[in-house]
């Protein structure tokens, strides 16, 4: 059984941009729940009110300040959680958005969502989930990627990076062949 914790590493650059998606998607989240509370709109609903041009009730805005919280937290615990938390929250997202386009209109629509909210969920389900892939899902990872080095560590053993040549770091060479000993 392959443990995800045990392939990722602890700590390296890409922390920042994983911090900062949490902290721009939960600025965003943020501001849309406070408005809502503010505007002192019914807590239940089907209709909902305008909030920043999307449609809202009360529990709408109350669970946009749960998330934006829990984005706050993983901001503040950054790394790997950040990255898993921007992947995980931008997949509940989408399906949000999903969801609420197919409760549209009916009685079973208790987060008030409009076309508006369906559009936002997804554009910000895929600015979250781009956050908390960048750098960890690509075909071709440098050497010197954290996630790479987690990966194959056989070859993060035998590669030392400062001493590969600028064309070995540019290639698109998959493996390097393990140094020999004379």
């Amino acid at each position: 059984m392959v443990r995800l914790h045990e392939h990722l590493p602890a700590d390296h650059r890409l922390g920042q941009v994983y911090r900062w998606g949490s902290i721009l998607s939960a600025v965003v989240l943020l501001v849309f729940g406070v408005m809502g509370l503010l505007d002192s709109i019914p807590f239940f609903g089907t209709q909902g009110q305008h909030v920043m041009g999307m449609s809202s009730n009360g529990l709408l805005s109350v669970v946009s300040i749960v998330v934006a919280v829990f984005l706050l937290v993983a901001a503040r615990i950054g790394g790997n959680f950040a990255s898993t938390a921007n992947m995980v929250m931008g997949g509940v997202f989408i399906v949000a958005g999903l969801l609420g386009l197919a409760v549209m209109d009916t009685t079973a629509n208790f987060l008030a969502f409009g076309l508006s909210n369906v559009f936002f969920s997804f554009v910000v389900g895929l600015v979250m989930m781009t956050f908390g892939m960048y750098g960890r899902v690509n075909l071709y990872l440098p050497y010197d990627n954290p996630y790479y080095q987690a990966r194959h560590p056989e070859v993060a053993e035998v590669v030392d990076v400062a001493e590969l040549s600028s064309a070995a770091r540019r290639s698109k060479l998959r493996t390097i062949p393990p140094k020999t000993t004379a």
